[in-house]
């Protein structure tokens, strides 16, 4: 069998003793076998399914990108774009004091997209949801994008590469949820093509080689390698910091006349 390979229900992984199952994989003897449709994923010696399609289900730490669609005394309901129903108690909304009877349609109102945490699901499948932490927040600007939970891997890519590539080429800021949800912020055109890219990897999800495809797309989209423009976003980012520096310089120079 194939890395990222697309396998069935029942297809033969793996002989002999060299491979454990995971996820969506079983042992019989010393055969291994798929329990699902999806893609085949060999790490290391462990072999398990990515699944191609199904609905996202919460754990605890995942981030996702929500909708706030009631307020209440004490927090928010949260569309999850799932059959979960979720909460945003206040204490884990914001760090100020919010006084009893505020209007809390102030920090988040009704239609607000934020990018928030789980931090805990019931046995009744409610959610819990923080904006806690590095990242959280209510997102403005930019647009949301729809994408299949069960792609996310394929989005983020190895150590992040896929999601990266597609931020270093555009230049828009991505959050990508793990309940299929994406915000993408830049430039409108930029913006456009990134969510080409995004479109086009969960249509390929199931394909070898994407990160290369994705790449070739995107250098064709902008007309340069992705080489020469990791090199002009290092020479801009280099340029505004010699423009901080030289604009301390100047400050300290004028606190110096000013004491003096």
């Amino acid at each position: 069998i194939e890395n990222k390979e697309v396998v069935v229900p029942g297809q033969l992984l793996a002989k002999g003793m060299d491979y454990i199952p995971g996820a969506g994989a079983y042992r019989t003897g010393e055969e291994i076998y798929a329990n699902r449709v999806g893609l085949i994923s060999i790490n290391g010696r462990a072999l398990k399914l990515i699944p191609l399609s199904g609905p996202y289900m919460p754990k605890r730490d995942d981030l996702v990108i929500c909708q706030v669609n009631d307020i209440f005394m004490s927090g928010w309901r949260i569309n999850l774009f799932t059959s979960n129903s979720a909460m945003l108690p206040l204490k884990d909304a914001t760090n100020s004091f919010v006084s009893k009877g505020s209007d809390l349609s102030r920090i988040l109102g009704i239609g607000d997209f934020i990018a928030a945490k789980v931090t805990g699901v019931t046995t009744q499948k409610l959610v819990d949801l923080s904006l806690k932490g590095p990242g959280l927040r209510r997102l403005t600007g930019g647009q949301i994008v729809k994408f299949s939970p069960t792609k996310f891997p394929r989005l983020i890519g190895k150590s992040g590469s896929m999601v990266s590539l597609i931020k270093d080429m555009t230049g828009c800021f991505i959050i990508v949820g793990q309940n299929g949800r994406v915000w993408v912020s830049g430039e409108p055109e930029h913006e456009v093509l990134a969510v080409q890219a995004i479109n086009m990897i969960e249509k390929l999800a199931h394909t070898s080689g994407l990160t290369d495809k994705v790449k070739i797309f995107l250098e064709e989209k902008m007309g340069k390698s992705y080489d020469d423009v990791r090199e002009e976003r290092e020479a801009k980012r280099a340029e505004r910091q010699a423009n901080n520096n030289f604009g301390d310089n100047n400050d300290d120079g004028d606190d110096y006349e000013e004491d003096n």
